[in-house]
């Protein structure tokens, strides 16, 4: 069980790299009216991605943990819903492939900006949440 845990609280580190690599992109594409690429699709496949192994391996957790060990206090139900959020936002880039490459930037650019913010607070939620 602590398995998962260590995994899931690793991985939150590197969701946060490729979500700041993506701003980053994402932004300089929409300044630049760049055209929307197949690396542009796969780095935001690459954030929805690595968010759905981490709900997988956090509901893992939350269901094992609190059944077997330490039940459900109300800190781990809020954090579950606020990641469930996240989560959702890093899914909305698929959405937009029909709109003009600008848009689609725009548009990722905020998504995962916002899925960003929820994490941040998400983990905030956590008691020693950043250690």
């Amino acid at each position: 069980m602590e398995l998962i845990l260590t995994f899931h609280s690793a991985i939150r580190w590197l969701i946060i790299a490729v979500a700041v690599i993506a701003i980053v992109k994402f932004s300089l594409g929409w300044a630049g009216n760049s055209l929307f690429k197949a690396m542009d699709r796969g780095l935001a496949s690459s954030f929805s991605g690595l968010m759905d192994l981490q709900v997988l391996l956090g509901l893992i957790y939350f269901v094992w943990n609190g059944v077997a060990v330490s039940g459900f206090p109300i800190y781990r139900i809020l954090h579950g819903i606020v990641m469930l959020g996240a989560v959702a936002a890093a899914h909305l880039p698929a959405r937009f492939k029909t709109l003009t490459d600008k848009l689609r930037f725009q548009y990722s650019t905020l998504a995962i900006f916002g899925s960003l913010v929820l994490i941040l607070i998400g983990v905030s939620i956590l008691p020693n949440s950043w250690r």
